[in-house]
């Protein structure tokens, strides 16, 4: 598939066929092409958990699912053939830039303007939705309930230095087309040219 007509393709799937199973080699490839994404200082303070059975999926809505009002997280409904869960590691990037060639060494986050060990984990997400639609499959980032982190990591064994920033959701389409044209906000009101008050044209 051409690049553009993956771009132009990608939106949020909620709904899946879950008789059909992802395949192995397009899980392997959704997953090393999120390996590729840009990070600063190229540390890649990242991790990744694949749960991609039916019980693992039930344990991960389980652990996820919030007291009160659970139908307004997806994390606690959601049913896909396979899910992998993004979290970022904050102590691998103090730890890169604490190094010679980046000299700030007393691992403060202080001077750091963005928290970019979230941001390139949402990169790394970002390549693994464009991969899911570049495989014809549809895909879903989601959040958890900050309250049921704890939880998570219980069902799960995640360590304590790594955070979930969310997971996505993958799986073979069950929803209609949609056009979100008349949804989405156009250029001129969130692009900006050689000035904030400049919009492009």
């Amino acid at each position: 598939m051409e690049f553009q007509e993956v771009v132009r393709r990608r939106r949020m799937v909620r709904t899946y066929d879950t008789s059909r199973q992802v395949p192995e080699e397009v899980i392997d490839r959704i997953v090393q092409n999120g390996l590729r994404a840009p990070s600063a200082g190229f540390s890649q303070g990242w991790g990744f958990l694949v749960l991609d059975s039916p019980a693992d999926v039930a344990k991960f809505r389980e652990a996820v699912r919030p007291d009160s009002e659970p139908e307004n997280w997806f994390a606690a409904s959601v049913d896909a053939p396979l899910l992998v869960v993004a979290h970022s590691n904050k102590d691998v990037y103090l730890d890169r830039y604490a190094q010679p060639d980046k000299g700030f060494v007393d691992r403060s986050d202080a001077w750091w303007p963005a928290p970019y060990w979230d941001i390139d984990t949402g990169f790394a997400s970002m390549m693994m939705l464009l991969t899911a639609v570049d495989a014809g499959l549809g895909a879903c980032f989601f959040g958890i309930p900050i309250e049921r982190i704890d939880s998570y990591r219980e069902a799960f064994g995640v360590p304590q230095q790594f955070m979930p920033i969310g997971a996505i959701s993958f799986g073979y389409s069950n929803e209609p087309p949609r056009d979100l044209r008349n949804r989405r906000r156009a250029a001129t009101e969130t692009v900006h040219r050689g000035r904030w008050n400049q919009p492009t044209t």
